[in-house]
């Protein structure tokens, strides 16, 4: 039964594995890289590609933060109409330029690739008990204490790495999430990690890699580019660029703004004034 569920993603994902097995092999076999070399300067080459998604990524997880004080005001005006809720929702993702969903498009892109190189790893070294490896030298690619890539880390250290180095590079967006969803992240690399327990170690090489790269470019961009903090000012500044105001939506659909209302109070507080002057008189 898993085996045909295997053989059916192999199928359905084989132009991915293709061509990934077509760039191994270009850096093994014509620039003369050793097997677990190739793995690394793939994954380098597809996270470098994916890095604009990554930040794309970023700049949509800030607009939601930016935006979640407005949404949470719609969610406790509209708490018993669940349809005006969702409209209001709509118009104001629409009004600020913001897509809830911008967030997830890099993991659905790597999870493509991430199967496609297992596959390849199965293909290139075969499946123990079941298939022949492709290139018999896939089983001797490996370093130090791996030497085959198509069978598992006897001594479990290729996990272990693997869990500390998705810790490190989730870290650093921890920091830029609620509370509660930090700890989640932080439990998903120990869960992500015994799954892949017995996985191959030439697979281990591509999600170790993954990790580092996805570390450096999370330092990069939570220090340097859309995902560095601003200060508090700045904050203000941005928050009133926002076309909603802090004032709950009106049932029209509009709404209020902040300086006609303080206008008003000042103009009322004029009035109140002269009122007591003339009774003094």
């Amino acid at each position: 039964m898993i085996n045909n569920i295997a053989d059916f993603f192999a199928n359905l994902f084989g132009p991915i594995v293709s061509v990934l097995g077509a760039v191994l092999l270009y850096f093994h076999q014509t620039l003369g890289a050793p097997w677990w070399l190739s793995i690394v300067m793939l994954t380098v080459i597809v996270r470098s590609l994916l890095f604009p998604l990554t930040v794309k990524q970023v700049k949509s997880m800030r607009a939601m933060q930016d935006l979640k004080p407005h949404m949470d005001r719609v969610r406790a005006q509209f708490k018993d109409n669940r349809q005006r809720q969702q409209e209001e929702m709509a118009k104001l993702y629409q009004e600020q330029g913001v897509n809830p969903l911008g967030g997830c498009l890099p993991i659905l892109v790597q999870m493509p690739i991430f199967i496609g190189i297992f596959y390849v790893i199965r293909q290139f070294g075969g499946t123990p008990g079941r298939t022949e490896p492709k290139y018999e030298s896939f089983t001797q690619g490996g370093i130090l204490w791996f030497q085959d890539l198509a069978h598992a880390d006897p001594y479990y250290i290729l996990p272990i790495i693997s869990a500390m180095t998705m810790l490190a590079s989730t870290e650093i967006t921890a920091k830029n999430v609620d509370p509660q969803q930090r700890w989640l992240m932080r439990l998903l690399p120990v869960g992500f990690t015994v799954f892949l327990l017995n996985f191959p170690a030439g697979l281990f090489m591509y999600w170790i890699t993954s990790n580092l790269v996805t570390l450096v470019q999370n330092y990069v961009i939570y220090n340097y580019g859309p995902g560095k903090k601003t200060p508090d000012n700045t904050k203000g500044a941005d928050a009133g660029k926002l076309k909603t105001t802090d004032q709950p939506v009106r049932e029209g659909g509009a709404l209020p703004s902040s300086n006609s209302q303080e206008d008003a109070a000042k103009q009322a507080a004029k009035i109140a004034k002269r009122k007591r002057r003339k009774k003094k008189k």
